[in-house]
């Protein structure tokens, strides 16, 4: 299979970007209690759910990766960046971490209870994510839970948004878009948060993170 510009540029990027990204995102929950507890939250619907492994995609330098394995789940994280990942082996011997890309995982049908994307679409191109959607669908066991994080897009009539991210070209999503989205995958929505810009961020954008249901007997 011939890789796609999108994907390539966005490796190179990251894989020039990974010591700098690690160094700044490394202590990043310690000061963002909402995100400790929407992934709490994710911890627990993946146990109630029936339990099984959890993927990290776009895991980066590893270091949500290693708080889900702290929170007692069995987390191993999946990114295109061969940099990152060497960066995350480093950081977190005792955790598995691949090369790879969301496109085509290397996971089994339904071999998951958990999916964990947080923000790592937001350089797919809006024609793929269908897919890459149907690929997290695939590869969740029924009743595994997605968590899935993006920028908000400004307004329900601007479905996506194009922005000059500082890493690679990235996009925003409207909300109830990628809901609907995902629920023609047959991941059904269980709850949102939208977290408002602050004063200190330096995009002024609206974060959402999704928790998503793979529906019992929804085939793979």
């Amino acid at each position: 299979m011939v890789e796609h510009d999108a994907l390539s540029a966005t490796r190179a990027a990251y894989d020039a970007a990974a010591a700098t990204y690690a160094q700044l995102f490394r202590d990043s929950l310690r000061d963002s209690p909402l995100d400790r507890a929407v992934l709490g939250v994710f911890a627990e619907a993946v146990r109630t759910g029936g339990g099984g492994r959890v993927a990290d995609l776009g895991c980066g330098p590893g270091h949500i990766t290693a708080h889900l394995d702290g929170l007692g789940l069995a987390a191993y994280g999946v990114d295109v960046s061969p940099t990152m990942i060497e960066l995350a082996r480093q950081a977190y011997p005792g955790l598995q971490f691949d090369v790879g890309s969301m496109a085509a995982l290397n996971i089994a049908d339904g071999g998951l209870g958990g999916v964990l994307s947080r923000w790592s679409i937001i350089h797919t191109p809006p024609e793929e994510l269908p897919s890459i959607l149907d690929e997290f669908q695939r590869v969740l066991a029924p009743g595994g839970h997605l968590l899935i994080g993006f920028s908000a897009s400004e307004g329900p009539t601007r479905p996506t948004q194009v922005y000059d991210h500082a890493v690679a070209p990235a996009y925003r999503w409207a909300p109830d878009h990628l809901a609907a989205m995902l629920r023609a995958c047959g991941l059904a929505e269980v709850a949102r948060t939208i977290r408002a810009p602050q004063p200190t961020d330096r995009r002024q954008f609206q974060e959402v993170q999704l928790l998503a249901r793979k529906t019992p007997g929804q085939p793979t």
